[in-house]
C-alpha cells in the first residue's frame, strides 16, 4: 500500500496498522502516528467535556421546567450518562478530568440550559448543584426547582 498521510487519511491508518502488525518498523510514519494518537486523546477528552454539558444543561431544564419534561429530555439524560459511564469506563484515567472540569461545564451548561428554556441564566444555580456520582446515576433525578 505505502499511502501518505496527505494523499488518502483512512488508507494511511490501514497502512499503518498493517506496518505495525508486520514489525516494519523503518517503514512506520512515526511523526503523523505520533501527532494522530495524541489528538485520539483530545478527541476522548471533547467529547467527556461535551456529553458533559449535554447531560448537565438536560438535569438543568429537568429541574427547573417540570412541566416541560418530555421523554426527549429523560432519553437524553439516559444517553448521556450512558455514553459518560461507558467513556469513563473505557478511559479510567478521564475520572479526575471530569470531575475537575465540572464547574467549567457547568457554566457552559448553565447558558445552554437558559438558551433552550428562555429562562435568564442566573435562574440556575451559579455553581453546579449536582455531585459527579449523581449525575452518573441511572436513579437520580433532580427534583423540580422552579
Amino acid at each position: 500500500m505505502n499511502c501518505t498521510y496527505d494523499q488518502d487519511y483512512a488508507l494511511w491508518f490501514a497502512d499503518q496498522a498493517r506496518l505495525l502488525r508486520a514489525g516494519l518498523w523503518q517503514q512506520i510514519d512515526v511523526a503523523h502516528l505520533a501527532e494522530e494518537l495524541e489528538d485520539m486523546g483530545k478527541r476522548e477528552q471533547r467529547a467527556l467535556r461535551s456529553r458533559t454539558v449535554v447531560l448537565l444543561a438536560h438535569l438543568l431544564k429537568y429541574a427547573y421546567q417540570p412541566t416541560q419534561r418530555s421523554p426527549s429530555w429523560t432519553g437524553t439524560i439516559r444517553e448521556q450518562r450512558k455514553q459518560l459511564n461507558a467513556l469513563l469506563q473505557d478511559s479510567p484515567s478521564l475520572g479526575p478530568r471530569f470531575r475537575a472540569d465540572l464547574e467549567d461545564s457547568y457554566l457552559s451548561a448553565r447558558l445552554l440550559a437558559a438558551g433552550e428554556t428562555g429562562l435568564a441564566e442566573t435562574q440556575f444555580p451559579a455553581h453546579c448543584p449536582f455531585a459527579a456520582e449523581q449525575m452518573l446515576d441511572e436513579t437520580f433525578w433532580p427534583q423540580s426547582e422552579a
